[in-house]
């Protein structure tokens, strides 16, 4: 059976394809590098307590920053009224503002161009023939997500003026990564589908091995945004111990339990760790399967799939033991990106379904 939750139509005996795909392919290509280049500004914007320094959502007029100082005032004065001035910024001056104030605006500015290169792509290809009719709506649907992952970039922004916050909501937070990267991995997969039309039948066991591997991956970014949400990096900064133990002393205190799972900054580590530390022993148990069939694209696949895990489970290390500079969280969370990447592409050389065992 093909493996193909997103089926596309191909080249080959049946002459399904479309004459424009490859243009289309490329196009969707750079989309997602600017997808990419998104989720790393948002890291860099995170770690740099920006987020919230910009307190009104205009996403078809905020495209321009303040060009007097007189607005530049009231966007501050707006800042000054939200708790994380009071409790982190205090005592902050306009051009401290001005700071942290670029780097959101850039942020956002990106996510806006990033909508006008889709939408002016779209409609190029579309008006030159480049687009089959069988692919428009998976199109527009991309565009859809767009759209609401900008609403909930300011949805997760928003959370963050409530009276008890100084930094927006982890829930929140994890909702608006998972939206990114749902969106990167669908463009991604319709992208090469359109550039790699002919599927390669793999053996069995290295199928079910990557998908495998890439869903704990993927568990693992969704467990990293819980630690990115309530700042637990910041705290048990060795390794392999935490704290000299293997679970953490009060990794159940908060009731009810499953609050644990989200809110206990020792327990969203450890599970951070434990689900990162399952994916790079599954790696390496695909990496074995991958050599036998490291002549095949397949099995190449698989092994970069791995290569990339075990590179991200380094940087996360890294990262945790230098206590989250800027620089090495942005790019551990920017490699997220990359394990991600390599994922879709191994899937997308197992389109063809299972050869032999």
């Amino acid at each position: 059976m093909p493996f193909d939750p997103i089926p596309l139509p191909r080249s080959g005996a049946a002459g399904t394809a479309h004459p424009g795909d490859r243009a289309v392919g490329i196009w969707l290509l750079g989309i997602a590098l600017m997808v990419l280049i998104m989720v790393a500004l948002g890291g860099a914007t995170r770690l740099t307590g920006s987020g919230l320094s910009i307190m009104e959502w205009r996403p078809l007029t905020g495209w321009f920053p303040p060009f007097s100082e007189a607005e530049w005032q009231r966007l501050f004065d707006l800042y000054r009224t939200i708790p994380q001035y009071a409790a982190v910024n205090a005592g902050m001056d306009l051009a401290g503002f001005k700071e942290i104030y670029w780097l959101e605006y850039l942020h956002r500015l990106w996510g806006k161009l990033i909508g006008v290169a889709f939408l002016g792509g779209l409609v190029t290809l579309v008006l030159a023939g480049k687009v089959g009719r069988a692919l428009l709506p998976r199109l527009v649907l991309l565009f859809a997500l767009g759209g609401l992952q900008g609403f909930l970039g300011w949805f997760m922004v928003a959370s963050g003026f409530f009276p008890h916050r100084t930094a927006v909501s982890p829930y929140r937070l994890v909702i608006h990564l998972g939206m990114a990267f749902l969106i990167f991995g669908l463009l991604l997969w319709i992208a090469l589908g359109l550039l790699r039309p002919q599927p390669e039948a793999a053996p069995r066991r290295l199928r079910h091995g990557v998908i495998a591997v890439g869903v704990l991956a993927v568990l693992t970014m969704l467990a990293g945004g819980f630690v990115a949400g309530i700042r637990a990096g910041f705290d048990y900064n060795t390794f392999p111990l935490m704290d000299g133990r293997l679970v953490p002393a009060g990794y159940g205190a908060l009731e009810p339990w499953v609050l644990n799972l989200f809110e206990s900054v020792p327990a969203v580590q450890f599970n951070h760790r434990l689900l990162a530390t399952l994916t790079l022993a599954g790696a390496l148990w695909l990496s074995a399967f991958a050599w036998r069939a490291r002549a095949t694209p397949s099995g190449r696949a698989a092994l970069l799939l791995a290569g990339t895990i075990a590179a991200q489970y380094a940087l996360g290390v890294a990262t945790l033991l230098y206590v989250v500079p800027v620089g090495l969280g942005t790019l551990h969370q920017t490699f997220a990106v990359v394990v991600l990447a390599a994922f879709v592409n191994a899937l997308d050389r197992l389109r063809g379904g299972s050869g032999t065992a």
